[in-house]
């Protein structure tokens, strides 16, 4: 399983790498911290194109929709970003989420 992470990983850094070599302008977005309930593990990445093409995961639903318009903003404006994302388990009930979690995202420009 680890193996295939990596792979994945690997799939979402070259593409990056493609997209740049292409002449757009590239953000990668990785998952620095979790707690609690999160979808996804510490290193997962999400490539965003200034074309708004993406590849790769940092969550799924609502928080992947934020991060990606933060990239563009880092593509934009070349200043790196930590993005805190998180919901307390009483909160997480209120809007029909199974259980509460924290989420860190760090996104950078590739230059």
């Amino acid at each position: 399983m680890a193996e295939a992470a990596s792979l994945k990983s690997d799939d979402v850094l070259a593409t990056a790498g493609a997209w740049k070599k292409a002449g757009k302008g590239v953000a990668l977005a990785t998952v620095v911290t979790t707690w609690g309930s999160s979808p996804r593990p510490v290193g997962s990445q999400l490539a965003v194109s200034d074309r708004q093409e993406m590849e790769g995961s940092v969550s799924g639903g609502c928080i992947e929709g934020a991060v990606v318009l933060e990239a563009q903003k880092v593509i934009a404006d070349g200043k790196p970003r930590l993005l805190d994302f998180g919901v307390t388990n009483e909160q997480a009930w209120e809007v029909g989420l199974a259980c509460g979690g924290k989420v860190q995202v760090f996104v950078e420009r590739l230059d």
